[in-house]
């Protein structure tokens, strides 16, 4: 892309970010988001690094126990690890995006993750990225079915085959090899996508802007739901896998601590309160276990 349309790129991805924070404070409808801008400081990152961000959290709502949506657009360096991890050599990356995790107080609503971005390499190698996933503690097989049916329609306006494609890749990145189980029930999941840039940017856009949507629906619907203490206990056993994910496997995790990004913003995705309790296993017949049984055997939901 040129440095016109780059621009374009970092602006779309900041406008999107006050959008949804806006729209998840109606949802809410309680507390605000607070705004922790941030940038390199010149004197101490020296000329590895540049640029900042915003981070906004919001705490203790009438719904979300802890949201977070985050803008940045920043210049680093690959680092030998890093660029052998992404099959390239060591040099300059600028990279810009939203991304975001929204942890429900309620149980009975899912946890949600979005993250949208664009990164340029100095060799002039560029890519969209990103993609959705939904984290359920108890199952709604119609919530699903509506969620997976949206994001196919988005994807079939540009491809026929990127539905299919991107919800495999969802499938097998957000899974737990070493609990042999998938974070949540997926959606779609996309990297390196280089072909045709427009069109990507077109997709990215559509994604974004269809996000409160689809997530807005299921919680309005879930919302005012009974749930008690067994329900929350549930809920932070299963935030223990989500923080397991994102501390071991997640790449933007990883791209952000080893090009010494912000640690407040890289880690604002782990949840407020989570549980491990040894080796629990929920008897069978009951709506924790049929969520393992989903968790361990993915599916199609349309």
């Amino acid at each position: 892309m040129t440095t016109h349309q780059r621009g374009e790129v970092q602006e779309y991805f900041s406008r999107l970010q006050e959008e949804i924070s806006a729209a998840l404070e109606a949802i809410d409808g309680k507390n605000r988001f607070t705004n922790d801008p941030w940038t390199y400081d010149a004197s101490a990152s020296g000329p590895r690094r540049k640029g900042g961000g915003l981070t906004k959290v919001m705490e203790n709502g009438a719904v979300f126990e802890k949201a977070g949506v985050n803008f940045s657009a920043v210049e680093s360096h690959l680092t030998e690890k890093l660029a052998g991890r992404m099959g390239v050599r060591a040099q300059k990356v600028f990279a810009t995006g939203t991304s975001l995790v929204l942890h429900p107080f309620s149980p009975m609503i899912p946890s949600i993750h979005m993250n949208l971005r664009y990164m340029e390499l100095e060799s002039g190698d560029a890519w969209f990225g990103g993609g959705i996933d939904l984290t359920p503690y108890y199952i709604r097989a119609d919530d699903i079915r509506k969620y997976h049916a949206s994001l196919k329609k988005i994807c079939d306006a540009y491809d026929p085959d990127w539905y299919t494609r991107f919800k495999n890749n969802c499938d097998q990145y957000f899974y737990l090899s070493h609990r042999n189980e998938t974070r949540g029930v997926g959606g779609i999941f996309f990297d390196y996508e280089r072909e045709n840039p427009e069109l990507l940017f077109r997709f990215v856009r559509d994604l974004g802007g269809n996000f409160v949507p689809m997530y807005g629906v299921i919680v309005e619907a879930r919302r005012h739901e009974a749930w008690g203490r067994k329900e929350k206990i549930w809920q932070e056993i299963r935030r223990g896998r989500y923080a397991e994910f994102n501390l071991l496997y997640d790449r933007g995790t990883l791209f952000g601590l080893e090009t010494e990004g912000r640690t407040e913003s890289i880690l604002m995705s782990l949840p407020p309160y989570v549980r491990w309790g040894y080796d629990y296993q929920p008897e069978p017949g009951t709506r924790e276990y049929d969520l393992l049984e989903v968790l361990h055997h993915p599916r199609s939901w349309l």
